[in-house]
């Protein structure tokens, strides 16, 4: 059975498969509630075209990103690889529970998802039962978690999303990784455009998603010279360095009309900076088993000069 699932799994572009007994998860886990005979966690990772972040990295393509490692991944890929997992296991006699992120709800009251707009997001609805992604990603042997809480894979770095299925049937666990990819070296940190990562690894939303959006407009050719002209501190927003609060997000995000979204996901300006930079040093590091003829990073980063928007 797990050869048929992992057979199934990659037909359907998974990359990574991975399995979690019910035991490595708390009883309070999500997983009990939503199936309480599950016996098996199923982990399914999928690799983010390392193609698809060249756009960004040159400044000449942004919407392959949202379009084509984002929407196209969330709402049509990894759904698939779940859903044909999940039929095959029925096909067996086995119950199976595919499980697919939702976006737009949190259980957190003042949070947000940089990934779609802000006004979207439901929040407060802790009814709404949904996994620690992050935490049954690292259950399931698919990765370790990276200083600003990425998944961190052998193969692919942090350039990878993931899915699961719970089911009923019993399969033979995955190890668990012992931590060897992060060194804390923090270049996320150094890397995020509004400095919403701290020196703890933590991250504040808000700051996240104007960033996330593109409200550094050294990294951002769609900004007009004269943006964001209603703030007094227009050009330490512009630079990075502004302290940003939960409304004063909003209202930059709101002022950020420069590139659309695609459907409910937001343009990502930024190209997931923290995740670029993470992914070129443990690729210069010689650690990540997947090899390419080229490094990802040919060049110094580009950016516009600040003194182009006083």
């Amino acid at each position: 059975m797990k050869d048929k699932i992992i057979k199934t799994a990659k037909k359907y572009c998974a990359d990574l498969v991975g399995f979690a007994p019910a035991e490595r998860f708390e009883k309070d886990s999500p997983i009990f509630k939503i199936m309480p005979e599950v016996k098996t966690v199923i982990g399914l990772g999928f690799r983010i075209l390392r193609g698809i972040y060249r756009g960004v990295e040159e400044g000449s393509t942004y919407y392959q990103y949202t379009s084509m490692a984002v929407e196209n991944m969330d709402e049509t890929v990894m759904p698939i690889a779940e859903m044909q997992v999940a039929m095959m296991l029925e096909e067996n006699g086995f119950l199976a529970i595919p499980q697919r992120k939702h976006q737009q709800i949190m259980a957190e009251k003042d949070s947000t998802n940089p990934e779609v707009a802000y006004n979207a997001v439901y929040r407060n609805r802790e009814e709404e039962i949904q996994l620690d992604f992050l935490d049954t990603a690292i259950k399931c042997g698919l990765g370790e978690k990276g200083f600003h809480n990425a998944l961190l894979t052998d193969e692919f770095g942090p350039f990878v999303r993931y899915g699961f299925v719970l089911t009923n049937a019993e399969i033979e666990p995955t190890k668990e990784y012992v931590p060897h990819l992060c060194d804390n070296c923090k270049k996320c940190v150094s890397a995020c455009h509004g400095n919403a990562i701290d020196q703890n690894g933590n991250i504040d939303p808000w700051v996240c998603s104007a960033y996330y959006n593109g409200a550094n407009g050294t990294k951002n050719p769609f900004m007009p010279l004269g943006a964001l002209s209603d703030f007094d501190d227009r050009l330490d927003i512009i630079a990075g360095n502004a302290k940003i609060d939960k409304e004063k997000a909003k209202k930059i995000i709101d002022e950020l009309i420069f590139y659309p979204p695609i459907r409910e996901y937001q343009s990502s300006i930024c190209g997931r900076a923290c995740d670029v930079a993470c992914y070129v040093h443990l690729e210069e590091k010689g650690v990540l088993t997947k090899k390419f003829k080229t490094p990802f990073r040919k060049r110094e980063e580009w950016h516009f000069d600040i003194e182009d928007f006083k």
